[in-house]
């Protein structure tokens, strides 16, 4: 995968000069022992500078991990800590920081030995505060040099998806298809977040596509594109075109990208597309994303976002599906019920036209657009990637924002069940537990889009901790609540 930053975590020891500087000393090198017995040793550097309640020694402990190449901080509490110089290391890094603290680890050694991290939690949460300082707090923030390595393991992610986005870049074609309301975009909240964006007109593709006619680099990418698709390459005479239009993605990417890092793509691929460039864009879409480089459908500009976050926290292709239609109840009772845990209310169909990557399709074929040959001829709609997605476990999410520039999220675990769809497109069946109940009072309640960004796993946690890091409010963020735990909007008395 490429397009999301490297991760190198510098971990600051913290002491207050009333303890003994050798406890937050030793348990930096605990923690970093048992950090990289367990995970990779690269990403993380020990600042030899603990932080004595100095501001001085602040600018030289951050004046350390920076020269290190440090992009993510942990401070480490091996003692009640200085909360002044301890929150402005924080202030002052540039990238995310995490808070955590050591426990004390013997009943026999709580007199020169005991460390008060415990406390000093809560005065460096009420610093950070009190300074607007953003910082990701681990749910039980205080635990031995074991756990506190997984605690930072587990941060990864978040600063990976965080990192990210202070350098992402999404490029958009076009605006949205008429009548497509919901893919209405507010871009001030992207500025909020860090995040630039390039809009173009469909013309400006469409001519770069007509400068890309020939490009020697074609046949390559059709041999690619052959290899990838095996006995599902229905459509050979489209392959040409579909490699000159990845290129010419490729290189707009690399041209306009600018000062960014990373790149999205939110493209307009309806309804002039078709009759324009003789194709669809499904599969190139498709191709992209599995490189790391999401491609929204239908300029889908928070759902490409929503991608890249998905992308970085799990380091695999994601895609973007219509939460689209319910499960017949023939094939429910034929295929589901008494197999799998699920009623029908907990199950849907997520779909679109062909923009999953084929490593995510059980199967896979080239095929048309078969909803826009409704209305267009055949010819022009060819270049879907269609098949029934990969059982096993997702995580189905997004991050919006609203009409009225409000940021809001869902997050919703589940799996795709190995059940065959009989219809078209790339597609699966979706089960959630309370999908109903989540349907209704977080999707529909809170005004979301129908386009769900889809991870290939489960990762609530992360994708979480990253919304509230990025200022979600907690309210703000959806979750198929358990039975029995009503949601604010629901009626307590229907059933």
């Amino acid at each position: 995968m490429i397009n999301m930053p490297e991760v190198k975590i510098g971990i600051v020891a913290v002491s207050r000069d009333c303890f003994p500087e050798s406890l937050s000393v030793n348990r930096r090198k605990a923690l970093t022992e048992a950090y990289k017995k367990k995970y990779d040793a690269s990403n993380l550097y020990e600042c030899p500078i603990c932080i004595v309640e100095s501001e001085l020694h602040m600018v030289q402990a951050l004046e350390d991990v920076k020269k290190a190449g440090c992009n993510a901080l942990v401070v480490y509490l091996g003692n009640f800590g200085p909360e002044i110089s301890e929150t402005l290391l924080a202030k002052h890094f540039d990238g995310p920081s995490m808070f955590i603290a050591a426990a004390e680890e013997s009943g026999n050694n709580l007199v020169q030995g005991r460390g008060d991290a415990y406390c000093g939690m809560l005065n460096a949460s009420y610093n950070l505060k009190l300074r607007n300082i953003k910082a990701y707090i681990p749910e039980y923030p205080v635990g031995t040099a074991e756990e506190c390595a997984d605690m930072i393991a587990e941060f990864v992610p978040i600063a990976r998806a965080v990192i990210g986005l202070s350098s992402l870049k999404i490029i958009s074609f076009g605006p949205r298809p008429l009548n497509f309301l919901a893919c209405n975009a507010p871009i001030k909240q992207l500025y909020n977040l860090g995040v630039e964006i390039e809009e173009n007109s469909e013309l400006d593709l469409f001519e770069a596509f007509n400068r890309h006619a020939g490009d020697p680099r074609i046949p390559d990418v059709v041999k690619d594109m052959e290899a990838e698709l095996g006995t599902g390459n229905k459509k050979p005479e489209i392959l040409e075109k579909l490699a000159q239009y990845e290129l010419t993605l490729l290189d707009w990417i690399d041209g306009h990208r600018g000062y960014r890092k990373y790149v999205a793509i939110a493209g307009k691929c309806w309804p002039a597309f078709q009759t324009q460039f003789g194709f669809v864009p499904c599969y190139v879409n498709s191709r992209l994303t599995g490189r790391g480089i999401p491609v929204s459908c239908e300029v889908d500009i928070y759902g490409a976002l929503s991608e890249f976050i998905g992308t970085c926290v799990s380091q695999d292709a994601v895609t973007l599906l219509d939460i689209n239609n319910s499960v017949p109840a023939d094939l429910y009772e034929e295929d589901i019920k008494g197999r799998y845990g699920y009623t029908q209310k907990e199950t849907f169909m997520g779909f679109h036209c062909g923009n999953t990557n084929s490593g995510k399709l059980s199967f896979c074929e080239m095929k048309y657009q078969l909803i826009m040959a409704r209305a267009l001829p055949e010819e022009v709609t060819q270049g879907t990637l269609e098949g029934d997605i990969i059982p096993g476990d997702i995580t189905f999410y997004r991050l919006q924002s609203t009409a009225d520039n409000k940021l809001r999220a869902y997050i919703a675990q589940g799996e795709v069940l190995p059940v065959a769809t009989r219809s078209f497109g790339a597609i699966g069946i979706f089960a959630i537990p309370q999908m109903g109940r989540f349907y209704r009072h977080v999707l529909i309640e809170k005004n979301f889009p129908h386009h769900g960004a889809v991870a290939f796993g489960h990762f609530g946690k992360e994708l979480y901790e990253v919304f509230r890091y990025l200022g979600v409010a907690p309210q703000e963020i959806g979750y198929n609540h358990p039975q029995g735990v009503l949601y604010p909007t629901e009626n307590p008395f229907a059933r």
